[in-house]
């Protein structure tokens, strides 16, 4: 049976962040107090940004134990670690730098190989040694997500073989526009973890966003967005006002699903 979303809905762009900030700091405190420490796959793009600017605040800063969190990645651009593209630079200058990670917390996709193929299959080995897990899917804490225009998430894009890999845990995904190679975890991962938490704004997703989360035909339910439901996890959306007003299914500001 497919897990049923959680929505959460903020009234502004400022609580969005701060809502977002205060899961993720709930979420790892739950995780370091029971396992010790916490695994976070990080997503790209301006709205994660928004996040990790806010995480690196003073405020919040000192309440979160970054000494136990360990970052992964859900997709990456093959371009260098310094590209304008680059999710790992965004998240370096916004997150990491200011936060002083330590760079072995931090295990990045090589979008500098020349063989994609050969860093697809080096990040799943450091997915494996990050997760100490064995097993033939390893689990994440927590994975950060976002929706593109065409509701694709990570660097799976409608109608490619990324999106229909059912092996691997780390594959190239194809885009259509802009950088078209990409590194990107497989759906096979992504549902195994045990929470995803999707980070939408702004009124240009609002109807994707409803596709996704209201799903009502077979191409809504085929969008690489709607085929994102945890086995046995939370699947959780952030919205600010001006992606969930086209949700029929309207909430008031902060109320969760």
């Amino acid at each position: 049976m497919p897990v049923i979303p959680e929505t959460r809905i903020a009234g502004s762009l400022h609580e969005w962040a701060q809502d977002a900030a205060a899961f993720i700091h709930s979420v790892s405190e739950q995780v370091i107090k029971s396992h010790g420490r916490f695994i976070i796959a990080l997503s790209g793009g301006s709205t994660p940004k928004t996040l990790y600017q806010v995480l690196a605040t003073p405020e919040w800063k000192v309440r979160l134990d970054w000494s136990r969190i360990f970052f992964l990645f859900g997709d990456e651009r093959c371009v260098p670690p310094d590209h304008p593209e680059s999710n790992f630079k965004m998240a370096y200058t916004s997150l990491f730098q200011p936060l002083n990670i330590h760079l072995d917390h931090i295990s990045r996709m090589k979008g500098e190989y020349e063989d994609s193929t050969a860093a697809a299959r080096e990040y799943e080995e450091s997915i494996r040694r990050v997760t100490n897990d064995p097993s033939k899917v390893p689990l994440i804490d927590l994975v950060l997500l976002g929706l593109g225009d065409d509701g694709h998430t990570a660097s799976l894009f409608p109608g490619t073989a990324a999106l229909q890999e059912q092996n691997k845990i780390v594959t190239v995904g194809h885009a259509p526009i802009g950088i078209k190679s990409r590194l990107t975890l497989t759906l096979r991962v992504l549902n195994h973890a045990a929470v995803v938490l999707f980070l939408v704004t702004g009124s240009g997703k609002a109807e994707m966003a409803r596709r996704v989360i209201e799903s009502e035909s077979e191409a809504d339910r085929s969008l690489p967005a709607a085929k994102i439901s945890p086995k046995s996890g939370r699947l959780v959306w952030m919205l600010d006002q001006a992606a969930a007003q086209q949700l029929t299914k309207r909430r008031s500001p902060g109320e969760s699903a």
